[in-house]
């Protein structure tokens, strides 16, 4: 079973910052666009951001200039950095492996901005 293994998340305080990451395979990694998806209590799940394997990057509105993300394909990994965080940015976020075929998640880890 493929596994997308990710870290980062956890609490912070309004306009601070956190960095998650999120590790695949090598031969899915390399054919993948890669994105970050976020469930918030009570809503739909929805797109924050993803990042083609050739490095092309789209933004959901309420995190462009805030959120970047970002690829490493010497590691395998994709990077989702966070800042200026805001009470609204607080949901569950995973990891997303799109290739020509299938899809991939990560668990998912939480993050909350709260004071």
């Amino acid at each position: 079973q493929v596994q997308l293994v990710e870290s980062g998340g956890g609490l912070v305080q309004p306009g601070g910052s956190l960095r998650l990451s999120c590790v695949a395979p090598g031969n899915i990694f390399s054919i993948a666009r890669m994105g970050w998806y976020r469930q918030a209590p009570g809503k739909q799940r929805e797109l924050v951001a993803f990042i083609t394997n050739i490095g092309s990057t789209n933004y959901t509105d309420s995190v462009k200039g805030r959120f970047t993300i970002s690829r490493n394909d010497a590691k395998n990994m994709v990077a989702l950095q966070m800042n200026s965080l805001k009470p609204e940015d607080t949901a569950v976020y995973s990891c997303n492996a799109r290739t020509p075929s299938k899809a991939y998640w990560g668990q998912g880890t939480q993050v909350t901005v709260s004071s």
